[in-house]
């Protein structure tokens, strides 16, 4: 079915070129850009138009959602080099989907609201899988009537949910990502116990799933790490970027946080040992890196290439 909303999507990576399928199957016409073209020019097969320049992506959208890599890149992209904030029309609503940090989303909206746009900060979890499914969490910052009108968008892309001013869906992806980076750890620990200790690892995640230590990561991590498919994912990188962001925010607010410390420290010593481009639950090669010879089964490693 047709909607009416013309929407722009900037970035179109592993996530946002899933995004914008979404949309684009959800009937909105949609304007993607990227700064490798390549990327973008893969989803004109399904109907998007594909823009030379941020700036004339975002021209006339009543939507325009940002999907990059990191703060910096969202910075650049929208109000930097890539000037995409002043092609943005008044009355326009701007989405930042990527991952940042809260007074990033908090500067920027104050810029946007200048310049009378509205603006939601809203990330995602799920990863690509729930990107091309269109089952991603999205977890947004700002105020009800931007929220309600982002409404349609939201639907075609995921579960939305409110959760609080601008700033607070980059607050809970924090929340999130420290879950998952310390679940990642919890998880590769104990299958590796498993396996030093003489039990079948797969059995051993087999046994526990439905118990109090179930969980996604388990579920879906722990066997990337029995197949040992490091393929991303979420690649390790982006883990670094988003633990050191969890721990600066929380020395921002008097809080020390052990267990979010410990993973950005071995999500930094995986990425060192050249493990940046590999999936997160890649955590488990650096383990076995400090404790070898103990490794989980015989299989090699499917890494990126």
């Amino acid at each position: 079915m047709k909607q009416s909303i013309s929407v722009s999507v900037l970035g179109t990576g592993l996530m946002g070129s899933r995004m914008a399928r979404r949309l684009l199957e959800a009937g909105f016409p949609v304007r993607v850009w990227n700064r490798d073209r390549a990327k973008a020019e893969s989803l004109a097969a399904a109907g998007a138009v594909v823009a030379a320049t941020a700036a004339q992506a975002a021209a006339g959208a009543e939507v325009v959602i940002t999907m990059l890599a990191n703060g910096p890149a969202v910075d650049s992209v929208l109000f930097g080099a890539y000037s995409a904030a002043s092609a943005i029309s008044t009355g326009a609503l701007a989405i930042d989907m990527s991952s940042a940090p809260p007074e990033l989303a908090r500067e920027h909206a104050r810029r946007f609201a200048a310049r009378g746009v509205a603006y939601l900060d809203a990330p995602v979890s799920g990863g690509t899988g729930g990107a091309e499914q269109g089952t991603l969490a999205i977890m947004v910052g700002g105020e009800r009537a931007a929220f309600d009108r982002a409404a349609p968008i939201f639907a075609a892309m995921g579960r939305p949910t409110l959760v609080g001013p601008t700033g607070s869906g980059q607050l809970a992806k924090l929340a999130n990502q420290a879950i998952v980076a310390v679940t990642i750890g919890a998880v590769a620990e104990a299958l590796l116990l498993a396996a030093a200790g003489g039990a079948d690892p797969a059995a051993v995640r087999q046994a526990i799933m439905g118990g109090f230590a179930d969980s996604r990561i388990l579920t879906v991590h722990g066997n990337r790490m029995i197949l040992r498919d490091f393929v991303p994912g979420g690649p390790a990188a982006h883990q670094v970027k988003d633990c050191a962001t969890i721990v600066a925010t929380a020395k921002a607010v008097g809080l020390s946080l052990p267990f979010a410390e410990t993973a950005l420290a071995l999500f930094q010593d995986l990425v060192a040992h050249g493990g940046g481009r590999y999936d997160h639950s890649a955590l488990l090669l650096e383990l076995e890196r400090r404790n070898a010879p103990a490794r989980i089964g015989t299989a090699p490693d499917r890494l990126p290439v």
